[in-house]
């Protein structure tokens, strides 16, 4: 069971992953790694989305349906391009290399925190 230190350790995680990603922009001038906290913003919501029509209503069979794995791979196209996204602007030379730097680790801390809380505050479906 998780509590109250569990809360205050992953609010701070979250606020120094976007501390992070914002000054990665606001230290180079430059606020295209923003976009990076907009895609970690929307990672859940097609697995929140798809979680309510994703498994059967058959009692006999545990099994998932598409809208489950629709959301899964939602989700997982919003990370790696939260990943991918200050990559691909520092190959452009549009970000600089220590703006990619932070914006990743930045983006990595987001959506760490929020693998993290829902491992610690998820529903279990046990009966």
């Amino acid at each position: 069971m998780a509590g109250v230190k569990t809360i205050i350790a992953l609010a701070f995680c979250l606020a120094c992953g976007f501390l992070l990603i914002i000054l990665s922009c606001a230290l180079y001038q430059n606020w295209w790694p923003v976009l990076v906290a907009v895609t970690y913003g929307l990672a859940p919501l097609p697995n929140m989305l798809c979680a309510r029509c994703g498994y059967s209503e058959d009692i006999f069979t545990d099994t998932q349906t598409g809208f489950a794995d629709a959301g899964y791979f939602l989700t997982a196209v919003l990370v790696v391009t939260g990943l991918a996204m200050p990559v691909v602007l520092a190959h452009a030379g549009v970000i600089g290399a220590a703006a990619m730097a932070q914006s990743v680790t930045g983006g990595l801390l987001v959506y760490g925190t929020i693998v993290a809380y829902n491992h610690f505050f998820g529903q279990d479906d046990e009966y």
